[in-house]
């Protein structure tokens, strides 16, 4: 894995810890407004000092009470991790001090392979482990979306299978000891999931368009859960895109598993892997031992980078 090398570690450390200032958990992110879960389970209302909004769900923070539930976040701690989408203007954080990033797909609506692709790739970049979860596994169209899967499980990637109404229990296992993000489009059940795993939430779940095959947005933010005291669970937006301005093209390169035994190895050392001659990953690809939709997508990547 590609360890983590987020710049964006800038909230102000200016204030020394006090008495009075309290550690706790950012459990939901609402623009430049976020809840934080203290260690007693009370929940305060925080805002940043300044225009800083560079926090996600899921990030250590020291807050000053402001008020019995309102607050102000006076630090950051150190991540562990952070998960985040960018394009050439500005970047979105999903989550901050995750272990596993729970892809979720579905045969109805249909996933979108890049998509995919660009989580994998964001999760590779980050130091994340990647779980695929295919849900609603009781729709007919479910086997053939298993097949396209399997290049994915050979490239060592867990795949799990089920329906979050029937059995989602199977996926509490891989939940064990871990603070997973839930990421995918919108229709892929990640409500309905997290629904089944911690009843009496009630989160909004809406219906899947057919005409567009597509879902529709009941998440609207990020939010964490606690599943029991060693497991934790962020439920995200759904996506319809997934940009990944932040990585250098060294980075791109090394966030595909099956090509770091080649790097280092075509005939030219700034080989781009686009259209060189001898290049050991086109050759890869010519003889089976690439996918040729991997090597699509680190294409398509490659060029909007540069």
């Amino acid at each position: 894995m590609v360890p983590n090398n987020d710049p964006q570690q800038n909230l102000s450390q200016a204030h020394p810890l006090t008495a009075s200032d309290q550690p706790g958990v950012i459990i939901a992110a609402f623009g430049k407004r976020y809840d934080v879960e203290l260690a007693d389970g009370r929940l305060i209302s925080c805002v940043t000092r300044g225009k800083k909004t560079d926090l996600a769900c899921g990030d250590r923070v020291e807050i000053k009470l402001t008020s019995g539930n309102e607050g102000v976040v006076e630090k950051m701690l150190p991540r562990n991790s952070l998960l985040y989408r960018s394009n050439e203007y500005r970047k979105k954080y999903l989550a901050a001090n995750v272990t596993q990033v729970v892809i979720v797909l579905a045969a109805v609506p249909s996933f979108y392979e890049d998509l995919l692709n660009r989580c994998l790739i964001a999760a590779e970049a980050a130091g994340i482990r990647a779980l695929i979860l295919l849900n609603k596994s009781d729709l007919p169209e479910t086997p053939a979306a298993r097949a396209k899967l399997e290049q994915y499980e050979a490239l060592g990637y867990k795949v799990q299978q089920l329906s979050a109404l029937a059995n989602a229990d199977q996926l509490r296992p891989l939940l064990h000891g871990h603070t997973s993000v839930l990421v995918g489009q919108s229709g892929m059940g990640k409500s309905t999931l997290v629904n089944t795993l911690l009843p009496g939430l009630n989160i909004r779940t809406r219906e899947v368009s057919a005409v567009l095959d597509s879902g529709k947005h009941t998440t609207t933010s990020a939010r964490l859960y606690h599943l029991d005291a060693n497991s934790h669970l962020i439920d995200s937006p759904g996506l319809q895109e997934f940009g990944l301005n932040h990585l250098s093209t060294d980075q791109l390169e090394l966030a595909f598993p099956e090509f770091r035994p080649l790097l280092g190895k075509c005939r030219f050392n700034n080989c781009r892997h686009l259209v060189e001659p001898d290049c050991a990953l086109l050759n890869a690809v010519a003889s089976g031992k690439i996918s040729e939709i991997r090597m699509q997508a680190y294409h398509k990547l490659r060029l909007e980078l540069s």
